[in-house]
């Protein structure tokens, strides 16, 4: 269950990024509510996942799906590049999140 709850903590990790970029410095009400309500289920969650995966393990990984899961709002929603260098740094960082969870103790 922890491998699933640090999943979807990297969702909600992506909701409040973006949901920052869509509260214009917080000076938007419903982007702003919805921010902090991602990020605090975000980092629930997160807590949750660490009772029992590695702490460093579980960082990368919940870092990792944020970063690859917002720039790819940021691509396909938001217009921004989609160079082949950029899908290859990403991808990257993909590689890394599947060689995190392959060799993790829990």
């Amino acid at each position: 269950m922890a491998w699933v709850y640090l999943f979807v903590a990297g969702l909600f990790e992506i909701g409040w990024v973006v949901g920052l970029k869509f509260s214009l410095g917080f000076t938007r009400l419903g982007p702003a509510l919805f921010t902090a309500v991602c990020f605090v289920v975000s980092l629930g969650l997160l807590a949750l996942s660490l009772k029992t995966l590695p702490l460093g393990t579980a960082y990368a990984i919940w870092g990792g799906i944020g970063a690859v899961g917002t720039a790819i709002v940021g691509i396909v929603w938001l217009g921004e590049s989609a160079q082949a260098v950029r899908i290859a740094c990403i991808m990257l960082i993909v590689a890394g999140i599947a060689g995190l969870k392959l060799t993790a103790d829990s």
